[in-house]
């Protein structure tokens, strides 16, 4: 069967299989072979295609990698592991943020420790100017699930109360060109904080807050399935959620 998934991928960047063998330093038959009978590459080839492209290579080629490859991979994807998020050292927030080229993303219930810093406000802002995507999603403060999560850490109404309060905070930032603001019902069991394929993770844990929940420092690499699990789960997050009116 043929490679749809690197096919597709080569038409969204605009490339040809020529184009591609070049790149990685193979001919183009090689490309051609491996698109119209799934053939998979050696494993320098099949990194340089998968940075080529700016995907993972476990998504061109799912079976390239065996489940103990996978595991490894994706363990090496654990950069630190902080026991509370207030042990995480405060100018981490912004140095993740600051080495995004691409993508910022944040999905919280309210994340009211960054909405007050104004200096992340501002840093968020920098960098939309400067051509990154910034998309903040916050818990719909009349949905079900943040009533849950208010009931959960015991203090109720004052889940919601903080939510309101978060987006009047980001008030400066609405309508800034690039960033975008969606609200989500959904029940998290982590918030998540990107910058491109880095990733601060912040667990979720039954009857504590946020802030005393664990905190994984991730980076993305290639053949690891970890980051991948929560850039999907945001995305899905993402296209369920309601635009911020």
């Amino acid at each position: 069967m043929p490679n749809e998934r690197l096919r597709a991928a080569l038409l969204e960047h605009g490339l040809t299989p020529a184009d591609l063998a070049a790149d990685v330093g193979v001919d183009t038959k090689s490309v051609e072979r491996w698109i119209s009978r799934d053939r998979t590459p050696y494993r320098r080839h099949r990194y340089a295609v998968a940075a080529r492209l700016g995907v993972d290579e476990a998504f061109l080629w799912p079976k390239a990698l065996s489940p103990a490859q996978s595991a490894e991979a994706s363990e090496s994807e654990i950069l630190t592991v902080h026991p509370h998020r207030w042990t995480v050292p405060r100018d981490a927030w912004k140095r993740l943020f600051e080495s995004a080229r691409e993508e910022i993303g944040i999905l919280v219930y309210s994340g009211f420790f960054l909405a007050e810093d104004a200096s992340v406000l501002r840093l968020l802002r920098q960098k939309a100017e400067a051509g990154v995507r910034v998309r903040i999603l916050l818990g719909d403060p009349d949905s079900a699930a943040v009533a849950q999560r208010g009931a959960d850490e015991g203090i109720d109404d004052a889940m919601a109360a903080k939510i309101r309060n978060v987006i009047v905070l980001y008030k400066p930032l609405r309508g800034v060109d690039g960033i975008e603001f969606r609200l989500h019902g959904t029940p998290l069991y982590n918030s998540i904080y990107r910058a491109d394929g880095q990733l601060l993770v912040n667990t979720h844990v039954y009857g504590a807050p946020a802030s005393n929940a664990p905190v994984f420092h991730l980076r993305k690499i290639a053949g690891g399935g970890m980051v991948n699990t929560y850039l999907e789960s945001f995305e899905r997050v993402w296209d369920e959620a309601a635009p911020l009116e």
